[in-house]
């Protein structure tokens, strides 16, 4: 029996063994630099998320495939294939994007940016909605196949609440605030928008909606009323769209390339795609102007220092990778890119400090991506000059607080608790008893100091005094141009505006070729398993799921799963956009 056992454990060993040998041999083989051959057609396919940090890396071929390309890939690539002979043509192919409107006016702006290079880029449509159109309409030319719905009919922006269904389940959410518009939590506490929600909400939908009808009018070379009328009819069958010139052809993937093969007078098109093409060796990776990309994306929480950053922005290993940035003595400069609706307000200061820190020691540029509101733009108050996008959602100076009151969902199945205290204030955050005046009243004296504090360091920043921040603070977010008129950033632009800025503030010529060196770096599949997410980050997220665990509402577990709710779980003040907006 004895020898059966080992045999068993000897040929498990033997398997795995095997296995690991395989893996890495199959990853020694990928890890060879692909090729481009002459005469190629770059295909672009973006679909899923298209977020700012690298994901994780897999070494075999379905992964690779199917892995996402970062917004500074889209921006690299096409800005290189612009000037590489071997590349003729781009091919963007945009399916299930899930972009924010800022992320989607850089790709548009460096879609205009190749063009200037005479060279045609071409996009493919499947199944596109308003978000997919918008980043085709800069192409020379777009394909849509011939049955198929082009779902461009206008933008509506949804709210969901909770209230009812809370009140039904006897869970009650108190929530504090400092600033008018800083409605974080109004899902749970209201059954409907504030008129401070609808105010802010409807500059939103005009600022969109506005960019959206000059967009597309520009590249289609509409007039801009007629366009809207337009889109009034929408959404369009293939034929229809094309009609009413939407799209210039109505044919099969194939057929698409078949044309563009004919335009480039070739016998066959060599396609490159984005996974090969951004792992190609850059020749500029030898220059001696680095420039530190650091990104900061996701919701603020404190984190562990040796975290991979898989569950938000951590502020440990953030300040950590600041620290690292700022004593290597071979990066010229730092542009931090920020994409992050803010968070714990313990978080965002440390950050904040680390920020200022690294000011001291190297030039520094903030780029704002789709979002860098409440802790997010805390954090970029450094004084340094500040990029947004029309469409990136910043501002949002405010302070919130909420507690959970769940008696009422212990009372329905059974559950009762005893309490023995000292002190005043022991109760506070007790999910058993309902705020009293004198614990609210001391929540306030927290909040109003913080939010002080907050409205202190923009002015400080920005070079204005609090009276002149304060009535642009109040919790209000702000849309990139609207925080540009009102001095809330400094310039409107993205990537490249940075790199240009960057290189002014360094002394680094512009005819000097830069190496944007990205941190955190890309992440191993080993990485991934040394730096699981921390015990307190699971901890929180499971809390916040046992809530309502087994109560079978789809949408009210997906709203606790939520990283904004998690971060309440944690407890502390937050410096939070009080919504996210999701484009669909």
């Amino acid at each position: 029996m004895g020898k059966f056992l080992l045999g068993i454990l000897t040929g498990a060993i033997l398997i795995v063994l095997i296995g690991v040998i395989g893996f890495f041999a199959i990853a020694s083989l990928k890890s060879r630099p692909p090729s481009v051959a002459d005469g190629s057609t770059l295909v672009i396919h973006l679909s899923g998320e298209v977020p700012e940090r690298p994901p994780v890396e897999i070494p075999l071929p379905f992964f690779e495939d199917k892995a996402n390309v970062t917004v500074l890939n889209v921006w690299s690539m096409l800005r290189r294939a612009a000037t590489d002979s071997r590349i003729k043509a781009v091919v963007i192919e945009p399916e299930g994007a899930q972009l924010g409107w800022a992320k989607m006016q850089e790709i548009r702006a460096d879609i205009e940016n190749f063009r200037k290079s005479g060279k045609p880029i071409y996009a493919f449509l499947k199944a596109p909605t308003t978000r997919e159109y918008y980043i085709a309409s800069a192409c020379s030319k777009i394909y849509m196949g011939p049955v198929d719905t082009l779902g461009l009919k206008g933008l509506r922006l949804e709210l969901t609440y909770f209230k009812n269904t809370f009140d039904k389940l006897g869970i009650q959410m108190e929530v504090e605030h400092a600033g008018k518009y800083k409605d974080y939590g109004d899902m749970y506490t209201r059954t409907s928008m504030s008129p401070e929600t609808k105010e802010v909400l409807n500059g939103i939908a005009d600022n969109v909606y506005g960019d959206l009808i000059s967009a597309v009018a520009k590249g289609r070379m509409r007039d801009a009323a007629e366009l809207r009328t337009v889109i009034d009819q929408g959404p369009y069958l293939s034929a229809d769209a094309k009609k009413n010139g939407l799209v210039d052809e109505l044919k099969y993937e194939d057929e698409m390339f078949a044309d563009l093969k004919k335009y480039l007078k070739q016998t066959e098109i060599k396609k490159v795609s984005e996974h090969d093409y951004v792992n190609l060796p850059d020749s500029s990776t030898g220059s001696l102007d680095r420039i530190a990309w650091v990104v900061g994306e996701g919701t603020i929480t404190r984190g562990d220092a040796d975290s991979d950053g898989t569950d938000g922005l951590q502020s440990e290993q953030f300040v950590k990778t600041l620290a690292k940035v700022g004593n290597d003595s071979t990066l010229k400069a730092v542009i931090v890119r920020i994409d992050s609706p803010g968070g714990e307000v313990t978080a965002s200061d440390q950050m904040w400090a680390a920020m200022n820190q690294l000011s001291k020691k190297k030039p520094m540029i903030i780029s704002m991506s789709d979002a860098a509101a409440s802790g997010g733009y805390y954090m970029a108050m450094t004084g340094d000059t500040i990029v947004a996008y029309p469409g990136t959602e910043t501002g949002s100076i405010g302070v919130v607080m909420a507690k959970p009151t769940i008696k009422g969902l212990y009372d329905k199945i059974g559950i009762t608790k005893d309490f023995i205290t000292r002190g005043k204030y022991a109760m506070l955050e007790s999910e058993y008893q309902p705020l009293t005046p004198d614990n609210r009243a001391k929540l306030r004296e927290g909040i109003d100091a913080n939010y002080v504090d907050f409205v202190k360091k923009v002015a400080a920043a920005r070079k204005k005094t609090s009276a002149v921040i304060e009535p642009l603070s109040q919790g209000r977010v702000w849309m990139g141009d609207q925080a540009k008129a009102n001095g809330l950033v400094d310039e409107l632009g993205g990537i490249d505006r940075a790199i240009e800025l960057v290189r002014k503030k360094a002394g680094i010529p512009a005819t000097a070729k830069v190496n944007l060196v990205p941190f955190p770096g890309k992440r191993s599949l080993l990485d991934l398993f040394l730096h699981s997410s921390s015990s307190s980050d699971q901890d929180a997220r499971k809390q916040a799921e046992a809530l309502l665990s087994g109560v079978g509402l789809d949408e009210v577990r997906a709203a606790l799963k939520d990283a904004r709710l998690r971060v309440w779980t944690k407890g502390g003040m937050l410096r939070m956009m009080p919504f996210s907006l999701e484009f669909r």
